[in-house]
């Protein structure tokens, strides 16, 4: 039999199987096949050629495509940066739920998708970043400056504290490919119009006031009978409204650092940290700088590497022969962001803001002088040293407070630390062991029943709200992470018991649904009497008359325009939205409030914003300015549109 099958498998008809068996084997890798491809991106994106936009995305055309990914890491840092500007906009407002939503997600992903693909237009298009423009944008930060200027020790402090941690490389990248985005948004933004006549159609629209006449018919009060079947018909409609609240009874312990015992520092302590800070404490050295870029890929082999530092070598021979060294910059410098001034980069510190082969050179000079060439990942660099400020220390005795300061807020979240790490252990190793933990530590387990959306103190703040009503917290009954309050003060907390929203018995709600029936009729009322107030004013009936006759309250507002906030947003809507008025045709209608009253008004007359000449000619001019620049806005986000459609978008849904 073995022979058998040694005789059929070398046959002709197995050789061409095996043959169309090696080709996917081949191509798409035999991992795939025993063990699938796990998607390691958030989304992939390919974009056709400018010069053929029409390309197919079939094989093997598709590999003249330009093709990048969104990896998860940059994903994720955008979705925390979201997350916390929007818990910083929102306080205690912040849904983590809506948040959370896979719509919003995909809303976040789209940004950045339209962001990437700007970048990979304008990365096509030869579009450059200089370093100085990175080093410039950054530094004026604000988050990176002290009492006004750039600090190289906060800039380095926020970069490691990130989560996760960046280092300045990796941050420069970040801010490169956001002035990408702008250099192609922007210019587009920058280079938009508005033909004269749409400008003024616009601004007269924009400009456009109202004469209008309002009667507020307020509520009356209801107190007719409210039927049995009405409260029973409202009740079954209204269901979702007559609940009882949601409820979770806790078990907490607080960590706090501002109950812990005080730390103290001798003076030994202070001496060590002065010693370890004196390069960092006071005015570091500060040299002026200007250099000339002769640009070179990193990949270059070793003759296009020698041209360019054979170059560099001739510059830096002819600057230090008295040639003027910025007319030198202008005519030669690769770096389009300081070649214009002359190569001018400023005063630079030592603090890691320029490449380290750069840095390295500028101070290992004796004070000024013009350098051999220094090689870095952008070429080869001659760079002259003109005016050089020294450092200056401050003594111990000057900063002995300040370090003081310094080395108790150390002591007091050293201690913090690891307090809150030692009891978080004692519970990974004993998750039941919640009292005994806290005991062992000091720490007292408090109790208490929370309601959803309420409370008082720590346990009415949305992330203790968010732990204690978590689907994964309620249904475990284990302890949580350390949910921050603050810096250096946290809550862990577990829930003993849940208590739902369960629907409120019809008696036990039946004064809160009869008010609410009556609340409903007196609006109707309101709204009948607004109705016929408007439909008496288009048939040519006086408004005030028919006002006085209802009991409405009536109000004169000349002069209202569309960004006036009078009255609701709605209200100003219907305002704007109702025809003109013309002879025989009386223009009014009826909106409601918030309160559930209704106004019913009457535009008395249109004045078009061309007409206007209240408005000062630099405030017209500033409004077709802005015009202008909406326009432009449109037109970017229209080429990322069209992007849209040629791009090919692959988004791992699994792994959002």
């Amino acid at each position: 039999m073995l022979q058998a099958l040694r005789e059929k498998s070398s046959g002709w008809v197995a050789t061409v199987i095996l043959g169309l068996l090696i080709v996917p084997f081949a191509l798409l890798g035999i991992g795939d096949y025993m063990t699938g491809r796990a998607e390691n991106y958030a989304v992939r994106i390919k974009l056709p050629p400018s010069w053929w936009q029409s390309a197919p995305s079939i094989w093997p055309v598709s590999k003249l495509w330009d093709e990048e990914e969104i990896s998860l890491q940059d994903y994720r840092i955008r979705l925390d940066i979201e997350r916390n500007q929007a818990r910083q906009a929102q306080g205690e407002q912040f849904d983590s739920r809506a948040f959370e939503s896979l719509e919003n997600k995909r809303r976040i992903l789209d940004v950045m998708i339209d962001e990437r693909l700007a970048q990979m237009v304008a990365r096509e298009a030869g579009v450059v970043i200089p370093d100085e423009l990175v080093r410039r944008t950054i530094q004026n930060y604000p988050q990176f400056q002290v009492d006004g200027k750039f600090n190289a020790q906060r800039y380095q402090a926020m970069l490691s504290g990130a989560n996760p941690p960046m280092t300045p490389r990796t941050f420069e990248g970040t801010v490169r490919d956001d002035l990408l985005t702008v250099a192609v948004t922007g210019s587009l933004a920058r280079s938009a119009f508005v033909s004269k006549p749409y400008g003024e159609r616009l601004a007269s629209m924009l400009l456009e006031k109202r004469d209008v006449v309002v009667a507020h018919v307020e509520l009356k009060p209801d107190v007719a009978e409210v039927a049995a079947a009405d409260i029973e018909a409202w009740y079954k409609a209204h269901s979702d409204e007559y609940q009882s609240p949601e409820t979770a009874t806790l078990e907490y312990v607080e960590v706090n650092a501002a109950t812990l015992p005080e730390p103290t520092a001798d003076e030994a302590q202070l001496r060590a940290r002065y010693e370890q800070q004196k390069d960092k404490l006071g005015t570091p050295e500060q040299r002026l700088v200007s250099h000339i870029l002769i640009e070179v890929d990193a990949a270059a082999g070793a003759d296009g590497q020698k041209v360019a530092q054979e170059k560099a070598a001739k510059l830096a021979a002819q600057a230090r022969a008295g040639a003027d060294f910025a007319a030198l910059a202008k005519a030669n410098s690769a770096d389009a962001g300081s070649a214009q001034n002359g190569g001018d980069l400023g005063w630079i510190e030592r603090n890691g803001m320029m490449v380290k082969p750069f840095e390295d050179a500028v101070f290992s000079t004796e004070g000024v002088a013009i350098t051999d060439p220094v090689k870095s990942d952008f070429g080869w660099h001659v760079i002259q040293v003109r005016e050089v400020r020294a450092g200056q220390t401050r003594s111990f005795d000057e900063v002995r407070d300040e370090l003081a300061r310094e080395e108790l807020a150390n002591g007091r979240e050293r201690a913090y630390n690891e307090l809150l790490g030692a009891l978080v252990d004692d519970l990974m190793k004993n998750p039941a062991g919640f009292a005994e933990a806290a005991a062992k530590h000091g720490l007292a387990v408090q109790k208490a029943t929370v309601t959803q959306g309420a409370g008082d103190g720590i346990l009415a703040l949305p992330a203790v709200q968010r732990e204690a009503f978590s689907e994964s917290r309620i249904q475990s009954g284990s302890v949580s992470d350390p949910v921050n309050i603050t810096a250096d003060h946290s809550v862990l907390l577990r829930v003993l018991s849940h208590q739902p929203q369960q629907p409120l018995a019809l008696e036990q709600v039946r004064e809160r649904v009869v008010a609410a029936v009556r609340a409903d009729r007196a609006s109707k009322a309101a709204e009948k009497t607004a109705t016929a107030i408007a439909a008496a004013v288009r048939k040519g009936e006086a408004l005030s008359a028919q006002a006085e006759a209802a009991g409405a309250r009536v109000q004169e507002m000349p002069g209202m325009m569309r960004h006036m906030p009078l009255i609701t947003a709605e209200a100003m809507k219907a305002i704007f939205s109702a025809p003109r008025p013309a002879a025989g045709a009386p223009s009014a209608s009826q909106v409601e409030m918030p309160d559930g009253s209704w106004i019913a008004f009457q535009i008395k007359a249109v004045h078009d914003g061309k007409d206007d000449q209240s408005m000062p000619a630099a405030e017209r001019q500033m409004l077709r300015q802005q015009l202008v620049v909406s326009s432009g806005n449109q037109s970017a986000m229209g080429v990322v549109a069209r992007l849209r459609k040629q791009a090919v978008i692959a988004v791992s849904e699994s792994q959002l």
